[in-house]
């Protein structure tokens, strides 16, 4: 009889308790029911320990209390504890639909090991959402929907924190949660592509993902836009760039500025160039400014690009179409 694998559920708690009863039955309720939960409190100060203790009469649900600070420590803790051939992630405040866990690890059984599987995610708030998170809920579920989630990963992190499952031989391959650096979730997507796992999908609305005033991404500084721009240069340059590549920074606006000054911190030659003509032959930091036209005249180029105006980028990439630019391949999105 063929072995059906345990999923291990790796979640970290910090003062959760409004939302911790609600998250925990969505595991409870799963169609799947070979799981084990391994929550780990990180210190909360609320009723969240105590909470955690009730649901622990279930046999299939493990506590533990942080022994470091903060959330990679509590994921280290809770991973040393997992003992499931498959692995995955959960936020406390969040819900899963019922199919969550069947869906992802049907798809994991079907393509094997060398995957890691996702699906749709929705967001909501109990207050109005805001703009941004509307948006990126539809580029993400666009990207899962293709499974090219990859060809954007400088953009954003592309994989959902809490809505990936992956077989633990892959999730080991990769590191882990070894690697002591925030935000902790996009460097953990980057050591996914960095070990060419392959996105495979769900078209359905698997998790719920909750926004509110004392979400992490907001309230602590791992989770600056800063550190996730920091994060991503030295990514970049260790598995896109290359000595016989043209590389080229698109793009003189705020985050093209930053983008720039970046490589020139870290000695990176490139040329930059811009889509407006006024900026073209300006010196900004020691560079001259050139026409997006020179993108063109390079027979190997690799293009950083950091417009953000939705109707240049639009122009932009029918142009990059035009000339046979793949996005993942000669340009990337950087904004």
């Amino acid at each position: 009889m063929k072995k059906i694998p345990l999923i291990s559920i790796l979640m970290p708690v910090k003062n959760a308790a409004p939302f911790l009863v609600e998250c925990i039955d969505s595991i409870l309720k799963q169609t799947e029911e070979n799981w084990e939960l391994i929550a780990v409190n990180d210190h909360s100060t609320d009723d969240s320990s105590a909470l955690l203790q009730k649901f622990e009469e279930d046999k299939r649900i493990r506590v533990f209390q942080n022994e470091g600070n903060g959330i990679i420590p509590a994921l280290q803790l809770a991973y040393k504890n997992a003992t499931g051939q498959l692995i995955t992630r959960m936020d406390a405040d969040d819900i899963m639909d019922e199919n969550k866990l069947l869906e992802l690890k049907t798809l994991l059984e079907k393509n094997g090991e060398g995957c890691i599987a996702t699906g749709f995610v929705k967001y909501f708030s109990e207050t109005e959402l805001g703009d941004g998170y509307i948006k990126y809920e539809s580029w993400l579920n666009g990207l899962t929907f293709s499974q090219v989630n990859f060809s954007q990963i400088y953009k954003e992190c592309v994989i959902p924190s809490p809505c990936w499952m992956t077989w633990r031989k892959d999730f080991e391959s990769c590191g882990g949660f070894n690697n002591n650096v925030y935000p902790e979730d996009y460097d953990l997507c980057f050591r996914f592509y960095k070990n060419n796992l392959k996105v495979v999908s769900s078209k359905k609305t698997l998790h719920y993902w909750r926004d509110h005033s004392e979400r992490s991404s907001r309230t602590q500084a791992h989770y600056s836009q800063q550190n996730y721009f920091d994060l991503k240069i030295p990514y970049f340059l260790e598995l896109e760039s290359a000595a016989d590549k043209d590389l080229m920074v698109l793009g003189a606006g705020t985050k093209g500025k930053l983008l720039a000054q970046k490589l020139i911190d870290l000695n990176v030659d490139f040329k930059w160039l811009t889509n407006n003509p006024k900026k073209i032959g300006h010196d900004i930091y020691g560079k001259i400014l050139q026409s997006q036209s020179a993108l063109f005249k390079s027979n190997n180029p690799l293009v950083m690009v950091s417009i953000s105006s939705p109707d240049d980028l639009k122009k932009l990439r029918k142009l990059f179409k035009m000339e046979g630019f793949r996005c993942g391949e000669e340009y990337h999105l950087f904004f």
